[in-house]
């Protein structure tokens, strides 16, 4: 069972995504379901898989990658835009070894860089990833980042 119960006993809808950025651009996926809907790459676990664990399953069913340098970014509570039931995503920033392309149930991938007019992106993308990415808020500054600016 993917899902859990919360105390008004909706379904919770367990997620594992990838925050993926090169060059300041994010990578989005979307599905051939809802293929005009951008998400973060991902799954929900299997039985007995870890969020990490199905990261890197999906991953490689859905793109043809694995995941480097994984490491834990954000937990987000937010309905699943294409489900319509409360999910919680556990996000990891990863990079990947190799060239990711759609297979699967994907339709298409793109890289995002915040600017407007870009794909349209699911709201637990658009609202919570993107400000903690410094995405789509303001210009992504060149070079590394420095603490505390």
């Amino acid at each position: 069972m993917h899902h859990s119960e919360t105390a008004d006993s909706a379904p919770v809808l367990h997620v594992a995504a990838a925050a993926v950025v090169e060059d300041g651009r994010l990578l989005v996926v979307s599905k051939r379901a809802a293929p005009e809907v951008f998400y973060l790459p991902g799954g929900k676990p299997e039985p007995g898989e870890s969020a990490r664990e199905a990261l890197e399953r999906e991953l490689r069913e859905e793109l043809g990658v694995g995941p480097l340098e994984v490491t834990p970014f954000t937990e987000v509570h937010a309905e699943a835009a294409l489900e319509g039931v409360p999910m919680r995503m556990t996000v990891f920033r990863a990079r990947l070894d190799g060239r990711p392309e759609p297979a699967a149930e994907l339709a298409a991938l793109r890289w995002f860089d915040g600017a407007p007019g870009g794909p349209a992106l699911a709201p637990a993308v658009r609202d919570h990833v993107l400000p903690l990415l410094g995405l789509g808020t303001a210009p992504v500054p060149p070079g590394p980042a420095v603490p505390g600016n």
